[in-house]
């Protein structure tokens, strides 16, 4: 795991707001790998969404695409 702590901080607002936004595009990429991974072991809404730390409905709208297609 990474120290969130220990991470530089851009002084640059333009490379700070640059960094978030890959940021969330990274997280994002993680979480739909992890939830076709987990899906695929044959995990439920429910499971995934208690592991998100979110309601399955919210989970299952966000992500319910997962498994439609290539690499979604």
């Amino acid at each position: 795991m990474v120290d969130l702590n220990a991470l530089h901080l851009p002084d640059d607002p333009d490379e700070a707001l640059a960094a978030v936004v890959a940021l969330r595009r990274l997280a994002d990429t993680l979480e739909r790998r992890a939830v076709r991974s987990a899906l695929g072991q044959g995990w439920s809404w429910a499971r995934i969404a208690q592991a998100l730390g979110v309601s399955k409905q919210a989970a299952h709208k966000r992500l319910s695409d997962i498994g439609d297609g290539p690499e979604s």
